[in-house]
């Protein structure tokens, strides 16, 4: 047999390929000049952070007409002195601790000896453990050659030999001089004390040259659109100095709260256990875990009952979920922007880089990246990879989920989107955009029929999934807290360009349009387009224009006859994506037959918007509308006599779509 040939690469797939390669290349070198550089590279990062948290009181102070450089150095000076007076509080404290731990040594062990009791203390295992006890003491011993003469204790050889062993000497070294013992003093502290002067110098001339060192980074990210890079770096920069600012306050209140607690119990150097409490709330999940495991197993070894173990564990347990379930989301806004996952692999290979503090600091260098990719179009790959927010857009979540056929997890993202924004902005903007993208995928052939009708079904079981409510700009009613749907809100200004349309009661309707379903939605010409007609009923319905839906097959010319019209006051023909007005005009003319006191409206709503003004020409419609927002406002306006309360008449006179019939 002759073997097949492989496939010849292109020119790209060479150069994908060496891309790939070269990028591979430079995240291994850039990992191991941070493990190797660390003695350096630690204090700059923590300068940077320490930039971040002090840029705010050092333009605070400057606006009080200080000079950059005085305001610069008087709050890093303020800001040491208050870290090494905690060093300094801390050192104490551990002193007293270490001091009274004999103290407790009988508390500890009367309550093993309790613990054994209610055991019961001649246990099956208390056993195998003193047997195992007894069997290495037996393995542990000497062995004893009975060919070995007994040796004498004195001069270490055996008895009756002339042989005599050396005894040994052990030399000693002179006291040490006060020179000597000075050197031994200074040594371990001349490491700590050069780190921290490189972090101070760093913070004072990152302070003092912030806009330059911005404008440098502006120069290695891409200066061809300055306005926004520059805008972009300054929104960063302030939602990092905010957010650590924002963080560090916190976390210092949950220190003191905890630190009052543990006094108030009574557990001994409550100080220490406070400021402990405080910097270890930086490290994500475990950080309170260990925080809290040094008071419990305090508590054990002071109280001689079970009370106060029992109180510490309270003051932990309460407290923490009080700050992180209301002050937090209170302060924050949402969430610090990471992913659970990319906080657990932050803190795994920071701490794998740069030990304990690479722990320490994995959560706020994750969150400076996140937010450079966020802002900074080059590195947007680790938006991608490290931040919350979903890697696909609003609307193609929203089509895979009807394409796997999964409306209950959309309907619940869209609960949490309408607590920011109204029914009409996720219609509009999320659900009817997924159905575009389904429509470019139809028209190249990609759907099958079987996916259609799964499509448009998944879509029926999410509008009836989606709560009853008004179609309003949600004021003062909370936030999400879901990355999705903030997402999704961020991407949705607030101010739309229509007011909101009002909801209509029975009396405010006219007489023709007080039947049980006045209003007809019909699928042009497939299921995506009956799917864009149930989101347009459900608009209808949220306005106090109740509708039913129909499929494309109606407008046949065997089907249309049958199609019961008898208190439908406007019909609506749905399109996604067609230009072609042959189909548009064929079934008005049908629909015309059929239903001569109803209105026709014609929604055509494509993704590229279509020529509008000649499809209405075309089609001869009463109403032609290219968004939903814009059939919702013609359809109240005519339920309601062409007048709609709230809304200027020049609002419907500068829309050219709304003819009268």
């Amino acid at each position: 047999m002759i073997p097949k040939l492989a496939k010849r690469q292109t020119a790209d797939d060479v150069a994908s390929l060496i891309g790939g390669v070269a990028v591979t290349v430079l995240a291994v070198i850039i990992v191991t000049a941070l493990y190797v550089g660390r003695d350096i590279f630690v204090p700059v990062a923590l300068a940077i952070l320490l930039s971040f948290v002090l840029a705010a009181p050092a333009r605070a102070v400057q606006r009080l007409h200080v000079p950059r450089g005085a305001a610069v150095v008087g709050v890093v000076v303020i800001a040491f002195a208050v870290i090494f007076a905690l060093g300094s509080l801390i050192a104490t404290q551990l002193n007293g601790l270490a001091g009274d731990l004999p103290r407790y040594q009988t508390t500890i062990q009367s309550k093993i000896q309790s613990v054994r009791g209610v055991a019961g203390g001649s246990s099956t295992l208390e056993r195998a453990a003193g047997m195992l006890q007894d069997l290495g003491k037996e393995l542990d011993k000497p062995k004893i050659d009975a060919s070995t003469p007994p040796t004498s204790p004195i001069l270490n050889s055996p008895i009756g030999s002339s042989v005599v062993k050396p005894i040994p000497v052990q030399v000693l070294q002179p006291d040490p001089g006060a020179l000597e013992s000075l050197r031994s003093l200074i040594a371990p502290l001349i490491s700590p004390l050069a780190t921290t002067g490189i972090i101070v110098i760093f913070v004072i001339f990152i302070l003092i040259q912030r806009e330059d060192l911005r404008n440098r980074f502006i120069r290695l990210a891409g200066s061809h659109d300055l306005q926004r890079t520059t805008a972009a770096l300054d929104d960063a920069a302030a939602r990092l100095s905010r957010l650590f600012l924002n963080q560090l306050l916190i976390n210092t209140g949950f220190g003191i709260l905890i630190g009052t607690g543990l006094w108030l119990i009574g557990i001994p150097t409550a100080i220490l256990w406070g400021i402990l409490a405080a910097v270890l709330r930086f490290v994500p999940y475990i950080g309170l875990v260990i925080s809290a495991a040094f008071p419990l197993a305090l508590a054990v070894a002071v109280d001689p009952g079970w009370s106060m173990l029992a109180w510490t564990a309270i003051v932990f347990f309460v407290i923490q979920p009080g700050i992180g379930q209301v002050i937090e989301p209170m302060v924050y806004g949402r969430s610090t922007g990471l992913s659970p996952v990319a906080v657990v692999v932050s803190a795994t290979f920071w701490t794998a880089l740069w030990g304990p503090i690479g722990l320490v600091l994995a959560t706020p260098l994750t969150v400076c990246l996140v937010v450079l990719g966020r802002h900074v179009e080059r590195l947007s790959f680790l938006d991608v990879m490290f931040g919350d927010r979903p890697a696909l857009s609003p609307p193609e979540i929203f089509y895979q989920r009807m394409l796997a056929g999964d409306p209950t997890e959309a309907a619940e993202k869209a609960e949490e989107f309408l607590k920011e924004r109204s029914l009409s902005s996720y219609h509009e903007e999320v659900a009817l955009k997924g159905l575009q993208l389904a429509q470019s995928d139809l028209d190249r052939g990609a759907l099958d029929p079987s996916r259609l009708i799964k499509i448009r079904d998944t879509v029926i079981e999410f509008a009836a999934d989606l709560p009853d409510q008004a179609d309003r700009e949600p004021v003062g009613e909370g936030s999400t807290d879901d990355a999705e749907a903030a997402a999704a809100v961020e991407g949705i200004p607030a101010n739309r360009d229509y007011p909101d349309v009002p909801s209509l009661a029975k009396t405010d309707l006219a007489p023709e349009w007080r039947g049980d379903h006045p209003v007809l939605c019909i699928g042009g010409r497939s299921q995506l387009d009956e799917a864009a007609a149930v989101l347009f009923a459900q608009l209808c319905s949220a306005h106090g224009l109740t509708a039913r839906v129909e499929g494309p097959e109606v407008l046949s010319t065997a089907n249309i006859f049958r199609l019961e019209t008898a208190d439908v006051a406007l019909i609506c023909l749905c399109y996604l994506g067609t230009r072609n007005p042959a189909h548009m005009r064929y079934a008005v003319r049908r629909l015309r037959r059929k239903v001569p006191h109803a209105k026709i409206m014609v929604g055509c709503w494509t993704d590229d918007g279509g020529p509008a003004g000649q499809l209405r020409e075309a089609t001869n419609v009463d109403f032609f509308a290219s968004s939903l927002r814009e059939a919702t406002r013609m359809c109240v306006a005519s339920a309601n006599g062409n007048t709609v309360p709230g809304l200027a008449d020049k609002d419907l006179a500068d829309k050219p779509l709304l003819v009268s019939a």
